[in-house]
């Protein structure tokens, strides 16, 4: 079971693309948990989740550098393309996750 926290500004927007993410993995056979969060939640996500992948939306890709530096490399920080992410590509946002888990 792979864990993909994903951060946006409010944590609205990313939701939906949260639901093709697993659409996703479903149809691949992959087990896998995914959800969205505001940046004002990332600390506490982090302190009480397991956390695999972490995808920084385009709108708060601004706090790149601090997530990596603050949670890499036992959790792998990436950001979301921001083609996939306005266009809501769930397949090509999954498969980014699973290339930064080597998977």
């Amino acid at each position: 079971m792979k864990n993909i926290m994903l951060v946006c500004n409010a944590g609205m927007s990313t939701s939906m693309l949260v639901t093709k993410m697993l659409k996703a993995a479903s149809d691949k056979g992959l087990e896998v948990t995914i959800w969205a969060v505001p940046i004002s939640e990332v600390a506490d996500e982090v302190a009480n989740k397991t956390i695999d992948v972490l995808l920084v939306g385009p709108q708060v890709k601004f706090m790149l550098d601090e997530y990596k530096e603050n949670y890499a490399p036992a959790i792998k920080v990436g950001d979301i393309n921001m083609v996939d992410y306005g266009t809501m590509n769930g397949a090509n946002v999954l498969e980014f996750a699973l290339q930064l888990l080597g998977d």
